[in-house]
């Protein structure tokens, strides 16, 4: 069992993060703090699979991650009843 947390605020960041991962008993107990407050948990395996070996905690997320990615955040603005937020235009 793996958990991934992830992170995005377009405004203050680039790509998004991962702010959390853990396997067995820390997977569990990042969903519970997931559940504590209320945060959603949305479930894709083979991503978190990937994340979890491919990115470090407090490190962005990498380019080829970003699609899958975007799917998982945009189902979670979905499920909070949001837009997704649109980032500031950075090329100033």
């Amino acid at each position: 069992e793996l958990a991934v947390a992830i992170r995005y605020d377009p405004e203050a960041m680039a790509a998004p993060v991962v702010v959390a991962k853990g396997a067995g008993l820390l997977a569990q107990r990042i969903r519970r703090l997931a559940l504590q407050h209320g945060i959603p948990i949305v479930e894709r395996k083979p991503l978190a699979q990937a994340l979890y070996r491919e990115v470090e905690v407090n490190h962005p997320i990498p380019h080829e991650r970003y699609a899958a990615v975007a799917e998982v955040l945009a189902y979670v603005y979905h499920l909070k009843g949001k837009g997704i937020p649109a980032p500031e235009d950075r090329a100033a």
